[in-house]
């Protein structure tokens, strides 16, 4: 299958990861479900003025991610354990997710062109299996090889030993600290934003 691989073999597993270019759509569609990942979202959260967002819960939704992978860039990365799709990350510049800024806890920390990694969605066998791990790896390699000077997140610090997993849909803090990233803001308890910079940086 074509498409540009973001990562290879994953240490001590299966998966890789490539980036969602329009030959992927197929794969990203039946990843989602007919539920689109999560309540009829189709990744469109971040991308959308609330409203829209709401008015276009479940198809409108899904056609507004399907013209995304088709007109390019690439929206994200998909995980694959072989030929199966297992995960999806959303990673772009932090341009293509206005929402951020209409969140007083994740607006911008400064003038710095970051790009940013903003959802997750791992399919349920395939969960708490270092699968988001992996594609955090993709994603510092993808933002990278784009230019990107940084690449931020914006995960979860759980608050209890069991957190439902619809609650880590952007991550947790944890991974991404194990892979180097560095505080740089927290504005409520439990939503942290992460970054790292890119140039000259090995992924530990």
């Amino acid at each position: 299958m074509p498409g540009r691989k973001a990562a290879s073999k994953a240490p001590g597993g299966v998966v890789h990861c490539v980036e969602v270019t329009p030959d992927r759509w197929r794969d990203l569609h039946d990843l989602f479900g007919e539920g689109g990942a999560c309540g009829g979202c189709w990744c469109m959260y971040w991308r959308l003025a609330p409203r829209d967002w709401t008015a276009g819960k479940g198809e409108g939704n899904r056609l507004a991610l399907e013209a995304l992978v088709s007109s390019g860039p690439p929206p994200g990365l998909l995980a694959y354990d072989g030929p199966t799709p297992v995960g999806w990350c959303a990673v772009a510049p932090r341009t293509a997710f206005p929402r951020l800024d209409r969140s007083k806890n994740l607006a911008a920390v400064d003038e710095l062109p970051v790009w940013s990694i903003v959802c997750f969605f791992i399919a349920r066998p395939h969960r708490r299996q270092g699968v988001s791990e992996q594609l955090i790896r993709a994603a510092v390699e993808m933002a990278r090889r784009h230019g990107a000077v940084a690449l931020e997140a914006y995960p979860v610090v759980p608050q209890e030993a069991e957190m439902p997993d619809a609650f880590a849909w952007t991550g947790i803090l944890s991974s991404f600290q194990r892979l180097g990233f560095q505080e740089v803001a927290r504005r409520s308890v439990n939503r942290p934003i992460v970054r790292l910079m890119l140039e000259q940086t090995a992924l530990m």
